[in-house]
C-alpha cells in the first residue's frame, strides 16, 4: 500500500508548492472508526490503480456516476494530464488485490481550476474505454440536484481501502471499510481549522466548494482520497462530497475535508451525460 500522505497546511502558512506535482501533504487515504463494509454495500465504489514497481497498486478511491465515467480528486490524478495507459480501474471489490479485473481508462480530466487542494476545485474525470455493465455488484451513484446544502444531522458515509488512522494501514486482506461521520458546517469547520493557526480570521481555510465531515472518532485518513461521501436523502443515497485533504486524521478541530459535488455540477455534465 502506498502512504502518500503527511498531513500539514503549507500553502496557508506562506509556503508554496514548487513542483507541479500533486502536494503529498494533504490529501486523503483512510478510514478512522470505521469497520469492514458489507458486500452488498457501496457498489459505485472504485479502486484508481497506478502501475508501479510491476504491480497495479491501490491510490485512490471513487465513484462510478456514469456506466463510462468515474468521478474522484483531481489530486489523484494531476495537475495536469497524465496519461490514461498509466492508469486502471477495478470496480467494487471487498478485498483490494483478491479479484482484479481492471479496466483501461481512455481520459483524464482533471478540472482546470486545480493546483493544489487548499485551494479547491480538487475533483476530476475518468473516462473508461469501454462502458460497465450494471448489476447488483456494480451500481451508479446519485449526483445530487444543485439545491441540496446536506445540513448537519445528514446520515453520511465515508468509505475506502486506507489507513486506519496516523500511520497505520489497512493490513491484508484489505477489506473496503466504511465509517459514518457527521457532517460540520462549513461556517463552523473554517472556525475550527483556524484554531492554533496564526493566519487570520479573515483568510478562508474552508472554501464554499468543500464541505466538512468527521470529528475526533470518526474521518477518512491516508487511501481514501477521491472516494465517495455519501449521504441519504429522502431514501435515495446521494454522493455529497469527494474525499480531498485534511489535517491529520481525526483531530481535534480538524473534521475532514470534502470537495463539495453540487458546487461542479454544471462541469461535470459537460463531459458526462445523465441516464435515461
Amino acid at each position: 500500500m502506498l502512504n502518500l500522505l503527511v498531513f500539514a497546511l503549507p500553502l496557508l502558512l506562506g509556503l508554496v508548492h514548487a513542483a507541479p506535482a500533486p502536494s503529498q501533504d494533504l490529501e486523503r487515504v483512510g478510514i478512522v472508526g470505521g469497520k469492514e463494509a458489507p458486500r452488498n454495500k457501496w457498489p459505485w465504489q472504485v479502486s484508481l490503480r497506478l502501475h508501479r514497481f510491476q504491480y497495479w497498486m491501490h491510490i485512490c478511491g471513487g465513484s462510478l456516476i456514469h456506466p463510462q465515467w468515474v468521478l474522484t480528486a483531481a489530486h489523484c490524478v494531476g495537475p495536469g494530464t497524465a496519461d490514461p495507459a498509466g492508469l486502471r480501474v477495478q470496480l467494487r471489490e471487498q478485498h483490494l488485490y483478491y479479484q482484479d479485473r481492471l479496466l483501461a481508462v481512455s481520459r483524464i480530466i482533471p478540472h482546470p481550476n486545480y493546483y493544489t487542494v487548499e485551494n479547491g476545485a480538487d475533483i476530476a474525470l475518468l473516462e473508461l474505454e469501454d462502458p460497465v455493465s450494471i448489476s447488483s455488484h456494480v451500481q451508479l451513484v446519485t449526483l445530487p440536484p444543485a439545491s441540496e446544502t446536506f445540513p448537519p444531522g445528514t446520515s453520511c458515509w465515508v468509505t475506502g481501502w486506507g489507513n486506519l488512522g496516523n500511520k497505520k494501514p489497512l493490513p491484508p486482506p484489505y477489506p473496503l471499510q466504511q465509517v459514518k461521520v457527521p457532517i460540520v458546517e462549513n461556517s463552523l469547520c473554517d472556525t475550527e481549522y483556524h484554531t492554533g493557526l496564526y493566519t487570520g480570521d479573515n483568510v478562508r481555510i474552508v472554501r464554499d466548494d468543500m464541505m466538512c465531515a468527521g470529528n475526533r472518532k470518526k474521518d477518512s485518513c491516508q487511501g481514501d482520497s477521491g472516494g465517495p461521501l455519501v449521504c441519504k436523502v429522502n431514501g435515495t443515497w446521494l454522493q455529497a462530497g469527494v474525499v480531498s485533504w485534511g489535517e491529520g486524521c481525526a483531530q481535534p478541530n480538524r473534521p475532514g475535508i470534502y470537495t463539495r459535488v453540487t458546487h461542479y455540477l454544471h462541469w461535470i455534465r459537460q463531459y458526462v451525460p445523465k441516464e435515461p
